[in-house]
């Protein structure tokens, strides 16, 4: 691997828990290893694992979100790939379908 080339991804990890790979949303929009919808995937997996996190601080348990899924959700829209908020679940976490993944 020469200094230009990013480090392989182990997807299968990265999909479980991405922030144990990336240090930031933004590491993952600016990896040139991974596919537009390889992003958009871990991207979407971030952004529930940092609602299940604000849902809970929400309810008094200890967690530090910050701004997490602020950056997220930047992320994704550079990738096009907006919230249409009005196809979101109905629970704190407001999950998001497929569905509600805008197309580009």
């Amino acid at each position: 691997m020469t200094n230009n080339e990013e480090p392989v991804v182990d997807m299968d990890r990265a999909l479980l828990d991405p922030g144990s790979v990336f240090a930031a949303p933004e590491d993952v929009l600016s990896h040139k290893g991974l596919s537009r919808q390889q992003k958009i995937d871990l991207l979407r997996r971030w952004e529930y694992d940092a609602s299940e996190v604000s849902v809970s601080t929400e309810e008094g348990m200890r967690g530090d979100n910050g701004d997490l899924l602020q950056r997220i959700l930047r992320a994704l829209g550079q990738l096009g790939r907006g919230i249409d908020s009005e196809h979101v679940a109905p629970t704190k976490q407001h999950g998001v379908g497929r569905s509600a993944v805008k197309p580009k």
